[in-house]
């Protein structure tokens, strides 16, 4: 008799485990690297070609500024040349050295200088060597989004022709100003007979736009032959303004320790944009 056959055993197969959904990280977002723009600049003042070892000095200065990075634009923030010395005797003669040692140096490099104390009494001869006395233009590499403006406050006063050309800032652009007398601000130590009075600096920080003042990223000013520096918190809608002096590139009051530059660096993403400022010492 047959035994009966037996059942075939049900093969078992592993269970499958379930997979953990993977989900992709979100990237992350490159555009403030890939799209950011820099530009590098320079920012010098009270140079005083003419008066002693200025012009050795400077001659010694310049080339060192303009070697560090690839630098767009130029700002020379006064006292140039030292031309009102001899009531003007000189002063075509120093314009003249200022202007070759620059144009030497720089090359096709742009630039722009403010008018300073010693300058103001020779304007014919500064606009004629070098530039108008106030003005606005591009900021070299920026495509427009950035301006550049020099005032003229030669003499511890805004002229009104400077004023004005504040009055008709807005907001479409950012800003970097330029001229020769410090703002007189909280905290600065520069000696008081070089600063701007409280009146003037009020009509400076007036003249500017509600709208606008958001859009100034630094001011620059000289005359008080050493470096200051202020980052904020200048004035009712200056929150973010930037505020420097710089000390000097020649011979005239200046002590090898405040001798110097501004080397800058503008940055451009979108529709927003920073300004740095870095002293570089000179000896």
């Amino acid at each position: 008799m047959k035994k009966p056959a037996r059942a075939k055993k049900k093969q078992a197969y592993p269970k499958r485990l379930r997979q953990p959904v993977l989900r992709a990280r979100p990237k992350r977002s490159s555009r403030t690297s890939v799209n950011a723009q820099t530009v590098r600049f320079a920012v010098i003042g009270d140079s005083h070609v003419g008066y002693g070892n200025s012009q050795a000095i400077f001659a010694g200065l310049l080339p060192k500024a303009a070697s560090g990075g690839n630098k767009r634009f130029f700002i020379f923030g006064g006292d140039n040349a030292q031309a009102g010395a001899d009531h003007g005797s000189h002063a075509d003669a120093y314009y003249q050295a200022f202007k070759d040692q620059v144009t030497q140096t720089l090359g096709s490099i742009p630039y722009r200088t403010s008018i300073g104390n010693w300058e103001a009494s020779t304007r014919p001869l500064f606009v004629k060597h070098l530039n108008p006395v106030y003005g606005q233009m591009n900021f070299p590499g920026t495509q427009g989004k950035v301006k550049y403006i020099w005032l003229d406050c030669a003499l511890g006063a805004f002229s009104s022709g400077s004023l004005r050309l504040l009055r008709n800032l807005d907001d479409k652009s950012f800003y970097v100003i330029d001229f020769h007398w410090p703002l007189n601000v909280p905290g600065i130590t520069v000696d008081p007979s070089h600063v701007l009075s409280k009146t003037e600096t009020e009509k400076f920080y007036n003249a500017i736009p509600f709208a606008a003042r958001s859009k100034v990223l630094a001011i620059f000013t000289h005359h008080g032959h050493k470096f200051f520096r202020k980052l904020g918190n200048l004035y009712s809608g200056y929150a973010k303004t930037k505020f420097f002096v710089c000390g000097c590139s020649g011979d005239y009051k200046c002590k090898s320790g405040d001798r110097g530059y501004y080397d800058g660096v503008l940055t451009i993403n979108g529709n927003t944009a920073s300004l740095e400022a870095y002293r570089v010492q000179v000896t």
